[in-house]
């Protein structure tokens, strides 16, 4: 198993924006049998505007699948393009990572 984890530093005051464009497109992921595991905001650190997110992968080759079907989903493209402007300028900073659990690490 490897997890992806995402960050996502928000504009201020767009983090609630974030978030519910980030919920509003669970089902999509659900669909496609993405398996997100576990989202979070920051109440202690070095900024209160970030969304962070998790999602769980059997392999590489499933993430490229799967990411790719998403960002080619219909339903993806059509609530995607539907975002003003004012929506789409929400994030300052983005930033990705793959991570794989240690050997003795309890999430595996």
């Amino acid at each position: 198993m490897i997890y992806e984890m995402r960050s996502y530093t928000c504009r201020v005051g767009k983090l609630p924006l974030a978030l519910k464009q980030f919920e509003e497109m669970l089902p999509i992921w659900g669909r496609l049998g993405i398996r997100q595991a576990g989202v979070w905001t920051t109440a202690i650190g070095e900024c209160n505007q970030r969304m962070h997110y998790m999602i769980a992968w059997e392999s590489y080759a499933e993430r490229d699948a799967k990411w790719t079907a998403f960002l080619n989903d219909p339903e993806w493209i059509k609530q995607h393009e539907a975002i003003s402007p004012q929506e789409a300028d929400i994030y300052q900073f983005t930033s990705n990572s793959i991570l794989i659990p240690a050997a003795f690490s309890a999430v595996r």
